[in-house]
């Protein structure tokens, strides 16, 4: 899954393609690369974002959205906490809708999120965040961040049924990052077997996150290595989908990854 934020303040790389047409340049050039999913923000999840209207979101994503899913063949995701962007992406041509807080904490949000992914047959990725992105980090504190994420995915999927959205729709993601300490971050990430077993995909997306920095000190642009790091292991547990701004360089590592894992497991 290659990152495409049409923002002007992602940690990553805010402002870089807050420009529609870079937006569309830089997704064709992430599917070239190997994507096999784009997915496209247009409100910063950050830790401390501040939200953007719904205007502002509906502007910046739904002409990439349309002008990518008309040029290329590679699937759409939108990363949105508001259902009426996902549906306006939806009809614009996305087939995936990230949810970056699976609406634990949006009152009244998650029936029309989900709403519109059921009428529309869309992919939903339903992540785990312990708050929103203003305040998800001031103060997260579990008992067991990994029972405790686990035992969400099986809460969220079993309202995603109710409301209509099976369980082939569905792909799980522990949100690194959102909500969770370094010590988390590390308890998630030696705990990912966990989640596969839980029967539905999993998303990992760890890119050039800040919890590298407190473990290598490297700084923002310095933190592929350690990125590939994570996914490789993370392919290694059976993760099937990787969440990444450096798509070529992700790609060779799952390629090589999987390579070694079908001979170690005599195929």
């Amino acid at each position: 899954m290659g990152i495409v934020n049409v923002t002007p303040d992602s940690f990553s790389d805010g402002g870089q393609f807050a420009d529609p047409a870079a937006a569309i340049r830089r997704g064709l050039e992430l599917a070239a690369q190997g994507a096999e999913i784009l997915d496209i923000g247009g409100e910063s999840t950050r830790p401390g974002a501040h939200p953007v209207t719904e205007q502002d979101e509906l502007e910046r994503v739904v002409p990439v959205v349309a002008a990518l899913a008309a040029q290329t063949s590679v699937a759409i995701s939108i990363d949105t906490l508001k259902p009426a962007v996902a549906r306006a992406a939806l009809a614009a041509g996305a087939s995936i809708v990230n949810d970056v807080a699976a609406f634990s904490r949006v009152a009244g949000g998650a029936d029309a999120m989900w709403q519109a992914v059921a009428e529309y047959g869309a992919g939903y990725v339903a992540m785990h965040a312990q708050g929103l992105p203003p305040a998800m980090q001031n103060h997260p504190v579990y008992s067991d961040v990994v029972g405790e994420v686990a035992a969400f995915f099986g809460e969220r999927l079993e309202k995603l049924n109710a409301a209509g959205v099976t369980a082939d729709q569905v792909v799980f993601d522990p949100g690194i990052g959102f909500g969770k300490t370094l010590e988390h971050n590390r308890q998630l990430l030696a705990g990912l077997g966990t989640f596969v077993r839980l029967g539905r995909p999993v998303l990992l997306g760890v890119s050039r996150k800040s919890f590298i920095e407190k473990i290598t000190r490297a700084k923002l642009n310095e933190r592929l290595p350690a990125s590939l790091a994570c996914a490789t292991l993370a392919v290694a547990d059976g993760v099937q989908i990787i969440r990444a701004h450096d798509v070529a360089e992700t790609w060779q590592a799952m390629r090589m990854t999987e390579a070694i894992r079908a001979k170690i497991n005599g195929t």
